[in-house]
């Protein structure tokens, strides 16, 4: 019976790996849309946004077999509710993802001068999504800490960006429009690294039954 249960475990840990690796993708390539201008690349986000929907569903049915038809003892009993909490997270990414994509394609052309620092923001956004998966499938409570801790960084560029959308606003309101795409952009940057850090504070809790963030 164990045996089996171990089985499904590893097989969670598998489907978890899976669905990681599709929201890295998804915000990999929504900022390389964005970096190219590309509307041909932002339109292939929402295909992958619907594969991260259809795993959600996979693991949340996995997971309420393994909760219903097995007697889980504490530990996996935390394992399985962090993963029904993170795959929330890892959802939401993908929506976000999506969001980024559609804006992009409504450019009409820009070339986004603030490039440079949605770059690197996007860039810390996607280290994020990684290392919190990574973290998971190790049990790392200490790459978890640090993922929390990177969160300040993604903050920080948010802020960057949003105080030089603003100057620009200012200096030339036509463009109005166009900056204020740009911040709705970063701000979806921003919301990513918040499902990041929700993720890593669900793996502390399933290490260590203590949850961080309540």
């Amino acid at each position: 019976m164990r045996n089996k249960f171990d089985e499904q475990l590893s097989q969670l840990n598998h489907e978890m790996i899976e669905m990681g690796a599709l929201c890295e993708e998804v915000i990999a390539l929504a900022s390389r849309a964005l970096t190219e201008n590309d509307k041909s690349l932002a339109a292939r986000v929402a295909p992958l946004d619907s594969e991260i929907d259809r795993k959600e569903r996979d693991i949340e049915n996995l997971c309420l077999k393994l909760l219903l038809q097995q007697q889980p003892v504490a530990r996996d009993l935390r394992q399985i509710s962090a993963a029904l909490k993170m795959i929330t997270d890892m959802e939401r990414i993908g929506d976000q993802a999506e969001d980024i994509a559609e804006i992009i394609s409504f450019l009409h052309g820009h070339q986004a001068e603030d490039n440079d620092l949605l770059r690197e923001m996007a860039k810390a956004t996607i280290r994020m999504v990684t290392e919190s998966v990574d973290a998971y499938v190790k049990c790392d409570t200490m790459l978890a800490e640090q993922i929390i801790a990177e969160d300040d960084t993604v903050d920080g560029y948010f802020t960057q960006v949003k105080e030089r959308l603003i100057g620009k606003i200012a200096q030339d309101p036509a463009d109005g429009e166009y900056a204020l795409d740009l911040l709705m952009i970063a701000k979806y940057f921003e919301r990513i690294g918040d499902h990041a850090t929700n993720i890593a504070e669900w793996v502390i809790f399933s290490v260590t039954g203590v949850h961080k963030g309540g």
